[in-house]
């Protein structure tokens, strides 16, 4: 085994750990990565507090870095290379899921961290380290045009957006709305105008107008002025709901247009659903995970294309519960990502 330091937040801790642990010796086809730039997702706060009565954490699942070592068998990589690796690190790739690029829903899929290695058994720690082993397939070349920082989070925001935006056809003369401007909800309307669509944001209150007319929508839906939603009624293709807390879905399903979608992509616990806001209208409700590799791929290659990256506050490692204490409230334009030097 081989050794490497990280951040491990114990019984809930919002103040993680500076702790030493073991990673794998490498599989003829691992590769090692040394992690430059990891960032802190939504998700992870959940995670933490999903350890709130016991056991330890180490989270991260959205990272970049440089190539240090390959395995005897591996040919896509060699050291030096710049890659980004997403949320999860393998899988059976035998399955339906797996032969069709959606190894996200294999059901033995190895997930980044808080999980157990379907080969070994073994727990698997998080990108909030210094170094990380996984197989050579779910690791991606990093496009050299994209800053490492900014593109560290499109492992996870950028592909959970992307995908929804893919499989609903989103081009010029789709009409888009994406509720919630978070480190999801500023992705989704970078890429759907890049797309071609015509973008709205979805807020709670006039505030972030300017913000999302910055990122390349054309207007904003106030969801708390009633007059506002009524004129926005019908209008939408797709609702990209990115809220990460529990909300009313009616008022977002009444901006979908006859055979619209609304794919909810924030928050993953019980919410009411007007089922006859679904059907009058022959409207959908759907959800979407991250991605497979094909996506992952085409994602980056996009972004690369436009010089698309997430708008990102970088913090020194050592800062991480900051950046952990000020996502939970909700402080941050649009995503924090760690920079892992400091773990040397």
């Amino acid at each position: 085994m081989r050794t490497t330091t990280a951040w491990q937040s114990s019984n809930g801790s919002l103040d993680p750990d500076r702790v030493t642990i073991e990673r794998r010796d490498l599989r003829p086809d691992d590769v090692a990565v040394r992690i430059d730039f990891c960032g802190i997702c939504h998700s992870d706060l959940h995670q933490i507090h999903g350890h709130a009565a016991g056991g330890s954490v180490i989270p991260g699942h959205e990272f970049v870095g440089a190539v240090t070592e390959v395995g005897a068998a591996v040919t896509r990589f060699a050291p030096g290379d710049p890659v980004a690796v997403g949320t999860i690190v393998d899988s059976c790739g035998e399955c339906d899921m797996c032969r069709a690029g959606e190894e996200v829903y294999c059901a033995t899929a190895t997930r980044t961290y808080a999980h157990t290695d379907r080969v070994d058994g073994l727990p698997t720690n998080g990108g909030w380290s210094r170094e990380y082993v996984l197989t050579e397939g779910f690791v991606f070349p990093l496009p050299a045009d994209l800053d490492p920082a900014g593109a560290a989070p499109l492992l996870c925001a950028g592909v959970t957006v992307w995908n929804p935006l893919r499989r609903s056809g989103i081009g010029p003369g789709s009409r888009v709305a994406v509720a919630g401007l978070g480190g999801l909800g500023h992705l989704a309307v970078k890429f759907a105008a890049a797309l071609g669509a015509e973008v709205s944001v979805i807020s709670r209150t006039a505030d972030k107008h300017a913000d999302a007319l910055a990122l390349g929508a054309t207007d904003l839906v106030v969801s708390g002025d009633p007059t506002h939603l009524a004129a926005s009624a019908g209008r939408f293709d797709l609702v990209l709901d990115t809220i990460p807390a529990p909300h009313d879905l009616g008022p977002l399903l009444g901006l979908l247009r006859t055979g619209g979608n609304c794919c909810v992509v924030g928050w993953f616990a019980e919410m009411p659903v007007d089922l006859m806001g679904l059907m009058l209208g022959r409207k959908s409700l759907s959800s979407s995970a991250t991605g497979g590799r094909p996506s992952t791929a085409e994602m980056l290659a996009f972004c690369a294309e436009h010089g698309i990256t997430a708008d990102v506050e970088v913090l020194p490692s050592a800062q991480v519960g900051n950046g952990l204490a000020r996502l939970e409230k909700g402080d941050v334009r649009y995503r924090f990502v760690l920079d892992l030097a400091d773990l040397d």
